[in-house]
């Protein structure tokens, strides 16, 4: 059974509220979670099934037929912390015999923070700190199941928390929210947004992109393209000063003999160091 998850709305600022309880805003890829006697299925929040990737999450610890709604996590065998790109990379193997492989040595984790239906009872209407004692009583934790830590009265605390520890950001639930297949006010997101001064060194040619560069300790380095965030006066502004700086270009790229410097938002940096989902601020 899929079921369109319940969507956040974002807001710029963390705050403090009684009637909400905070979580950690997790780095993996949304899932539905449906399983009964015959079955375990799992969705993407697109419908898409992705069962046949995380064979290691069919052993729901759960008594009865249930559907859960939660996060796919993988951690960093090196680092220790949960990875964005290895998750993504599960999702997108197709060969059995490798998904089998990466189940074993990469295993990921879903980590539950809603249950919808159990035992053919739809818990939608109710309050979610009920729905969250339901499912406190039946989810067994396990080393590929857990539940989402969460926290009251201390919203700010948790975000500057994960700040400290470069993590996404933190999610505000409002405690007698219903579950709504939408967006809603009563779930709220606020991201830690990171900010970085860059050089615009090319562009793409085909689509709308903008090869950038940092700099850190006098050592220059690659770090992705601007895709996001470019309307079309930039888009102009970029290419009137741009068109007077070409150096080479080959199939796909035009790089530019100076940079233009821009001011970035982004969330975090990839295993390469390139900076993820980089958003055009400002020229600087």
């Amino acid at each position: 059974m899929f079921i369109a998850p319940m969507l956040l709305e974002l807001i710029d600022e963390p705050f403090s509220d009684p009637a909400f309880v905070y979580e950690p805003k997790l780095d993996g890829h949304r899932v539905i979670l449906s399983a009964n006697a015959k079955e375990t299925r799992l969705f993407t929040r697109g419908q898409i099934d992705c069962t046949r990737q995380y064979p290691e999450l069919l052993n729901v610890p759960v008594d009865g037929d249930i559907v859960l709604d939660g996060e796919v996590c993988c951690i960093d065998p090196d680092t220790g912390e949960s990875d964005y790109e290895l998750v993504m990379e599960r999702l997108q193997l197709k060969n059995k015999h490798r998904i089998g492989s990466y189940a074993i040595h990469r295993p990921v984790h879903f980590v539950v923070w809603d249950v919808l239906f159990y035992k053919g009872r739809d818990l939608r209407d109710l309050p979610l700190m009920k729905r969250r004692s339901i499912l406190e009583s039946r989810l067994i934790p396990n080393e590929y199941f857990h539940l989402v830590p969460q926290t009251e009265d201390t919203g700010k605390d948790l975000f500057h928390a994960v700040v400290e520890k470069s993590m996404e950001g933190i999610v505000a639930k409002r405690k007698d929210s219903l579950y709504v297949s939408r967006s809603s006010h009563d779930w709220l997101k606020i991201i830690n947004r990171r900010y970085k001064e860059v050089d615009i060194i090319g562009y793409c040619k085909d689509e709308l992109g903008w090869l950038i560069q940092t700099e850190e300790n006098g050592n220059k380095r690659p770090a992705g393209i601007i895709k996001q965030g470019i309307g079309p006066a930039q888009e102009i502004a970029f290419h009137a000063i741009s068109n007077k700086s070409v150096s080479i270009e080959n199939d796909r790229f035009v790089y530019l003999k100076s940079g233009i410097k821009a001011r970035v938002m982004f969330r975090g940096l990839t295993r390469h160091g390139m900076l993820r989902a980089p958003v055009w601020m400002n020229f600087v």
